[in-house]
């Protein structure tokens, strides 16, 4: 490439780039000649652009109750399904220290079995392999402890495979009321 080439490639660019500047120095004179002319004429250009229309607002506040309500109905929408055998264990079994694996802070020797959840509320506390997350909320929906579906959360670990070991008061407790037996249960939130 020789240097006439060169400079007239340069030429031709700066050409292009000087006329696209132009042009924007053009497009921003005739909007700001329009603003002129409308603000002279008495036109106000943000009164037309106003609604007054009542239903729009209700449409509005009818749109966002319904996203609040999809939303809240997302949170119990199955992300998966396992089925795997409920057990119960309690916070005084042989090999307990009272402490849990996913919440060592959390001192379970004095009774407390539910954990407090920030989207789910009051919730049970199960064991789980890692299979399941840290954190991950669960909904056990036919069982025999109660009849409505029980809600829980992973914060300890100690069984294998998809199988829960559900917290109760004392191992007396578990052995008499949980026992064990087959359930299938929906995962709702995968850990934190």
């Amino acid at each position: 490439m020789t240097f006439k080439t060169c400079y007239d490639r340069l030429l031709a660019g700066g050409v292009l780039i000087l006329k696209i500047f132009l042009r924007g120095i053009q497009g921003f004179l005739l909007v700001g000649a329009a603003m002129l002319l409308g603000s002279s004429s008495g036109i106000n250009y943000y009164n037309n652009t106003s609604n007054s229309n009542l239903d729009f607002t209700l449409d509005l506040n009818a749109m966002a109750m319904k996203l609040e309500n999809d939303i809240k109905n997302d949170i119990y929408s199955a992300k998966d399904t396992f089925t795997g055998f409920l057990t119960g264990y309690g916070a005084d079994c042989p090999l307990c220290s009272g402490h849990l694996a996913c919440m060592s802070n959390l001192d379970v020797l004095s009774g407390n079995v539910t954990y407090e959840d920030k989207t789910y509320g009051k919730v049970n506390i199960v064991a789980s392999s890692k299979a399941l997350s840290c954190g991950t909320i669960i909904r056990i929906n036919e069982h025999k402890l109660y009849s409505k579906p029980m809600y829980a959360i992973v914060l300890d670990r100690g069984v294998s495979k998809y199988n829960l070991d559900l917290l109760t008061v004392s191992e007396d407790y578990a052995r008499k009321n949980v026992g064990r037996s087959v359930v299938s249960y929906d995962v709702l939130r995968k850990g934190w």
